[in-house]
């Protein structure tokens, strides 16, 4: 794989909604789900998005899709702006982008068979003769698991891991080249979660995909990722390498999140980071820094400046004024201790 080669690049992408209010319902106020953010995803890779709820992961992954209209920003796939693209000139290009949802039966027609259901991208794209998309139909549900028999069978007679199998192979009938998938094992059981994981593993190699996995499971996140994105309040706080950002995170926001994470060894001393207080209105965010308000190594500066995302090391981003040399001084004087005349 050519490290220089993006198949997708996102560009201070924001999604505010208005919050409208008074007798003529005018817009007073904005929700910033997602707040500039910016990232690139190389070919064939898995980055992962996570962060608590609430956080805008979910939403980065729909604006993406255009399921909602970005406020502002560049989602390039394959060199070309699709956020600038009218409606019907993207309507051709979803193809090359497909969603896989945390409920596969709200993404499934009950009144559609599985083999109508299969079908319909492909007879909507026009890219084959009924006879022909009838093979791709029955060859694709094989390649997920399935078996041609269960075709004719409504989405409510499978079990929610076969329902998700049928959501997977409806996304890679059309053969994209990313696919986002938006918590899309955390409703399954811990033994249909692995073999869903190990069934996107494998589609992956065979269908060269790209993956962009948004999901609160950190366990799941290492086990399936190359890079992880850490968000906060709709903003990108960290992003790395899994290996690197495991054993090395850098924001504290990171930190407080790796430390929650259950361990099977029961010797292992693991220090628990207890975060103060809740998430911030993302209508009515903190100035400066948006974790300064939960973050135990805040200090004066953090109030007045949002944070630069800098590469603090090689392919190791991070929105933190605790990397930033500007504030070296005005940090350690804040940490000395008082001394008593």
């Amino acid at each position: 794989m050519n490290d220089s080669t993006y198949v997708l690049e996102v560009n201070h992408l924001k999604k505010y909604f208005p919050i409208k209010g008074g007798v003529f319902k005018r817009t007073v106020g904005h929700v910033k789900a997602v707040d500039d953010i910016s990232f690139k995803v190389k070919e064939t890779e898995t980055l992962s998005l996570v962060g608590e709820s609430g956080c805008g992961k979910s939403t980065t992954g729909r604006t993406i899709m255009r399921l909602y209209e970005a406020t502002d920003g560049e989602v390039i796939l394959n060199g070309e702006n699709i956020m600038e693209l009218p409606k019907n000139k993207f309507r051709s290009l979803r193809r090359n982008i497909q969603m896989i949802f945390q409920d596969p039966f709200s993404s499934l027609n009950p009144r559609m068979k599985v083999r109508d259901l299969l079908l319909e991208p492909i007879m909507t794209h026009k890219l084959a003769g009924r006879k022909e998309a009838l093979r791709m139909v029955e060859e694709m549900i094989e390649t997920v698991g399935l078996s041609k028999e269960q075709l004719n069978r409504y989405p409510h007679e499978f079990s929610g891991g076969q329902r998700q199998r049928i959501s997977i192979a409806r996304a890679l009938i059309l053969k994209p080249k990313v696919v986002i998938l938006d918590e899309s094992v955390s409703a399954l059981d811990v033994s249909i979660q692995s073999q869903i994981l190990n069934l996107l593993i494998k589609l992956q190699k065979e269908f060269d995909l790209t993956y962009i996995f948004i999901s609160h499971d950190l366990n799941v996140v290492k086990h399936l990722s190359d890079r992880v994105g850490v968000m906060y309040l709709g903003q990108m706080m960290e992003l790395a390498e899994t290996d690197v950002l495991y054993e090395n995170p850098m924001h504290p926001y990171t930190q407080a999140l790796l430390s929650a994470i259950p361990s099977l060894d029961v010797d292992e001393k693991k220090e628990r980071i207890i975060l103060q207080g809740d998430v911030p209105d993302p209508s009515d965010p903190p100035s400066g820094c948006p974790f300064r308000l939960r973050c135990p190594m805040a200090f004066d500066h953090c109030a007045k400046e949002k944070p630069s995302f800098l590469e603090k090391e090689e392919g190791h981003w991070v929105a933190c004024h605790l990397f930033d040399e500007r504030f070296e001084h005005q940090r350690e004087k804040q940490q000395q201790p008082e001394t008593v005349n």
